[in-house]
């Protein structure tokens, strides 16, 4: 692709965050509808967390695939497809008649945003070709991606209260068919000069070791932990696991290179991505039911109750994408391990009549740990990586965020019901103190990740596996701190 003026790389740069903020506000803005479709659609908490889940299950199914098929059929008509299908997915999840209808229709719209993100990130990373320019640009995608998952429900606490859950989704067709048409005009189509082939077994791999490992843990608390199925089903995702491990490495492209993982860099932006969105998402989820269940607040007084976090995000992931630049990815990460921590653990004890003052500082302190978090992992997911593989190497960060999500949700979820199945006299407050345990464990692993893989030693890795790799074209360069 010709080196682009560098008003169209901003032009460029803005389509794709504006496409993108829509998809990352679906991942978050359904969280504060989840009461009113419960009552509307007379869903229990396991249809909630597949309300929620649907979506980031699939998207996280499908990232990969989407990632190396931008780079092979293009990554502007991809973007385009997905696009499309989200749009289309949102207008039918708006019209759903029940909760079954809403779950598939959530699968729909989930299969158009696996396109968007990793396509969006392999654009910015090949329109931008100096390297600090690059590294800035990835940061403010990451930045408007975080952005969009923290006023998810501040937005759809508003259009809640306004004209009712099914606007959440009305609002995605209209900005929908604008992004397609700005797309068209001024994101200029690129591919990889080597794309990878198709991997069906790969893929089926995954979608079978995502899927059942998510039903497991969100149908656990109803069948029974100790249950043939529950058991099976782990069972499966193990055997699903171990395929992958087994067979992708036997592949000249597999679908997931295990090799990008020698790269410490690589495989700490992984785990700190499961990590940070299973306790983004956990909060959202056991925050909403709080707000509207156990303080008997409105959707649109649920929503404006964590604008301290989404402030705290707005000011602070740019930061964090210049700080990133500039340093390194280690201290923005260790800031956000340790804020989602304590956030968490501040959560943790609260009650129906916790001090609003209380609940307001923990949102600041994990809107300070959100808005840290997500620039670096997009920038430290394609430092080292060979530029032509970017769309693979951005899917594979993608689809951690979103496991993450689909995990976070599963488990908080799982802790409460287990918690509410376990005795008829627990009410939703105390049962959720354990979700908050687990909110606060995944803050404590984004910590550790990042002090373990952001160091001289994990850089030498990042440079080591690169050479490795023997793709034709210059890799992106490494971030240092």
């Amino acid at each position: 692709m010709p080196e682009l003026s560098r008003g169209r790389q901003l032009l460029v740069l803005a389509v794709c965050c504006s496409s993108l903020f829509i998809a990352g506000l679906d991942a978050t803005i359904v969280n504060i509808a989840l009461p009113s479709i419960q009552h509307d659609l007379h869903a229990p908490v396991s249809g909630l967390q597949w309300t929620v889940d649907a979506y980031t299950l699939v998207v996280a199914s499908f990232l990969i695939l989407a990632g190396s098929t931008g780079d092979r059929v293009g990554r502007r008509r991809t973007f385009q497809v997905g696009l499309a299908t989200f749009t289309l997915g949102s207008l039918l999840c708006s019209l759903a008649p029940g909760l079954g209808w809403l779950v598939a229709f959530r699968a729909v719209q989930a299969i158009g945003g696996s396109m968007l993100n990793p396509v969006a990130l392999s654009i910015i990373a090949n329109t931008f070709t100096d390297d600090r320019e690059r590294a800035q640009a990835i940061g403010i995608w990451g930045a408007v991606f975080g952005l969009s998952m923290a006023l998810g429900p501040v937005i759809g606490g508003v259009l809640v209260a306004t004209v009712g859950w099914r606007g959440i989704f009305w609002v995605n067709v209209p900005v929908g068919i604008v992004a397609i048409v700005a797309t068209a005009l001024a994101v200029p189509e690129s591919r990889a000069a080597h794309p990878r082939r198709v991997d069906p077994v790969g893929q089926v791999l995954i979608i079978v070791m995502l899927a059942s490992l998510t039903y497991a843990i969100i149908e656990g608390p109803s069948r029974g932990w100790g249950s043939p199925v529950i058991l099976g089903l782990f069972g499966v995702a193990a055997l699903a696991a171990a395929g992958l491990a087994c067979y992708e490495p036997r592949r000249d492209e597999p679908l997931l290179d295990l090799r990008f993982f020698r790269s410490a860099p690589f495989t700490g932006a992984v785990v700190i991505a499961i990590t940070a969105f299973s306790a983004l998402a956990g909060f959202l989820f056991l925050n909403t039911l709080y707000l509207q269940d156990a303080r008997h607040l409105s959707a649109l007084h649920a929503g404006l109750y964590t604008l301290p976090m989404a402030a705290m995000t707005v000011l602070l992931a740019p930061l964090s994408g210049r700080i990133t630049g500039r340093r390194g990815p280690r201290i923005p990460l260790v800031v956000a391990g340790v804020m989602t921590t304590a956030g968490a653990l501040l959560m943790s004890g609260v009650t129906a009549v916790t001090p609003v003052a209380w609940l307001m500082l923990a949102y600041v302190v994990l809107g300070i740990g959100n808005g840290m978090v997500n620039p670096p992992i997009s920038v430290t997911a394609v430092s080292g990586m060979p530029r032509s593989q970017a769309g693979v190497a951005a899917a594979v960060a993608s689809t951690s965020r979103q496991v993450g999500a689909s995990l976070g949700v599963a488990l908080t979820g799982s802790a409460v019901a287990s918690a509410l199945h376990g005795s008829l006299h627990t009410g939703f407050v105390p049962a959720s103190h354990t979700g908050w345990l687990i909110v606060a464990g995944c803050g404590v692993l984004v910590l550790v990740a990042a002090l373990a893989t952001s160091g001289r030693w994990a850089r030498a890795t990042a440079a080591r596996t690169a050479d490795r790799l023997m793709f034709e074209e210059p890799r992106v360069p490494v971030t240092t701190s």
